[in-house]
């Protein structure tokens, strides 16, 4: 494959929740790649209007961005920065691509080769690790209900489904984080 110096390109970070997309954004931005959170749009909605951080405001905040712009919205929205991150770096990070919709968006209009890597663990691993996040915790039920409704409302499992990567996350996280750095070598995806 070719290095990211010869022409920019995207690597997009899909799963569940609490598969541990954000442990390996976390690293990557630490290593030195522009990383853009898609879900940062659905926090910066609950914040515009005034709303109590919970997953009950982030879900109606995700709902009404949807009603206004579609199943692409979060892609729809960050479009602008994505672009302007491809014309200063050769190669990016998304965090968290959540509908099909999504992806068929940036694979038309990103402008650039899109790898989608999903981060995949076991249900119950990350339903404990969700209760023990200290940044929005939820409860095995709140976790249950969001993955039925990320699944069944958002179309979450058609990027993850697309995946050209697997990295399974069900040990410590260095784990993760060599498996990653593994691929990132093999693809010659450089900061």
């Amino acid at each position: 494959m070719k290095d990211c110096s010869e022409k920019p390109r995207a690597l997009a970070l899909v799963g569940m929740p609490g598969a541990g997309k954000t442990v390996c954004a976390q690293h990557l931005r630490r290593k030195g790649y522009f990383t853009l959170r898609f879900g940062a749009v659905v926090i910066d909605e609950v914040r515009r209007r005034g709303w109590a951080l919970s997953p009950a405001s982030e879900r109606k905040a995700r709902e009404t961005l949807r009603a206004a712009h579609g199943m692409a919205a979060m892609a729809l929205i960050s479009l602008p920065k994505l672009h302007e991150a491809l014309r200063g770096h050769q190669c990016i990070v998304i965090d968290g691509l959540y509908s099909f919709s999504e992806y068929k968006l940036l694979i038309e209009k990103l402008g650039a080769p899109l790898v989608l890597v999903a981060v995949a663990a076991p249900r119950q691993l990350r339903y404990q690790r969700l209760a023990a996040r200290p940044e929005r915790p939820l409860s095995a039920g709140q976790a249950r209900e969001r993955d039925m409704q990320e699944i069944e409302s958002l179309e979450k499992g058609g990027p993850i489904a697309m995946a050209d990567y697997t990295l399974l996350n069900d040990r410590a996280p260095s784990d993760l984080l060599d498996q990653l750095d593994a691929l990132l070598e093999s693809l010659a995806f450089a900061p």
